[in-house]
């Protein structure tokens, strides 16, 4: 194994394989790396699908909901509100899937995870949580819990995107 310690076989920057083939060191990068990518693409492919689907299971209980006359059934702002809180937690879903994939897609160009991207992903599903509580039937301490956690992520937006937009004022 002494052409492992020859310099004109390693790898330096990138995945460039020596005249001789790529050496130990460079065939683990290249393995990883290539991990790496059969993951992330076969987990952005699995969040695609799963957000096309879910936004079609959303049109088409929308529509049904609609089409059976269920609109004659809302007698009060309470109903409404009912019904569209389904909604609306319907459509955070999809945001969701959307604010993951952008994260997969962040890693996957950058090779690295936007610590705010992540932060906004869990506010989304929190919000989401809050949206579907039942108020009626709640105890205090969840409502309580729940209030703190989505104060905890804001403040955590905020102290996560404060050195970004210092960094964007500085240029």
């Amino acid at each position: 194994m002494v052409w492992l310690r020859d310099p004109k076989f390693r790898v330096t920057g990138g995945l460039n394989p020596g005249p001789k083939g790529w050496g130990v060191r460079g065939a683990g990068q290249w393995l990883v790396q290539s991990c790496e990518i059969v993951v992330v693409s076969a987990a952005a492919l699995l969040v695609i699908i799963s957000v096309l689907l879910a936004a079609f299971i959303l049109y088409a209980l929308f529509i049904d909901y609609v089409w059976a006359g269920n609109l004659h059934s809302i007698e009060s702002t309470a109903g409404l509100q009912e019904d569209v809180g389904q909604v609306f937690a319907g459509v955070l879903l999809l945001l969701l899937g959307l604010e993951l994939l952008k994260s997969l897609t962040s890693f996957f160009v950058g090779h690295r995870l936007q610590l705010e991207l992540i932060v906004v992903v869990a506010m989304i599903a929190v919000a989401r949580h809050i949206m579907l509580m039942d108020f009626a039937h709640l105890q205090a301490a969840s409502l309580v819990g729940a209030a703190a956690l989505m104060l905890a992520l804001a403040i955590s937006y905020a102290l996560v995107r404060k050195p970004s937009a210092n960094a964007g004022e500085s240029r």
